[in-house]
């Protein structure tokens, strides 16, 4: 069964696409039918479908999870323990537990069957850059 792993290099705090990336690897494998899952390693960003068209849905999606959980700082945070790794990771640790660090995408006459809007995103969730290490696997 054909996988990789691909680095996505974040700048901080943001939705990352990469569907093309992943259609890419989708193709080179030549699988007619399958489903590909789309693993991020790491504890403190995710992956979300979503839309790819307007850069509003993103800016609107970033802005929704900072009022949902803000920075370690905030005093509404008070509660927070974990707090060796600065201000912003506990809230990571929390963003990525709503959202998800595994995806799978269908994939028909050897495309992914996505919508005419979607794309695949990392969610970095951490304010400082990160090499994220994402992990494609096509099985059949």
């Amino acid at each position: 069964m054909p996988q990789t792993v691909m680095t996505i290099a974040t700048r901080g705090q943001g939705l990352y696409e990469f569907t093309g990336e992943a259609a890419d690897f989708v193709r080179s494998c030549a699988v007619s039918e399958g489903l590909l899952t789309v693993f991020v390693r790491h504890t403190s960003a995710s992956l979300i479908i979503q839309e790819n068209a307007d850069p509003e849905v993103r800016r609107d999606l970033h802005e929704f999870f900072r009022r949902l959980v803000p920075p370690a700082s905030d005093p509404s945070m008070g509660w927070i323990i974990h707090s060796e790794e600065g201000p912003d990771d506990m809230p990571a640790h929390i963003k990525a537990a709503l959202t998800q660090v595994s995806l799978g995408v269908p994939v028909i006459d050897g495309r992914m069957a996505l919508g005419t809007w979607q794309g695949i995103y990392l969610f970095e969730h951490r304010d400082r850059p990160h090499r994220r290490e994402i992990v494609l696997h096509l099985g059949n």
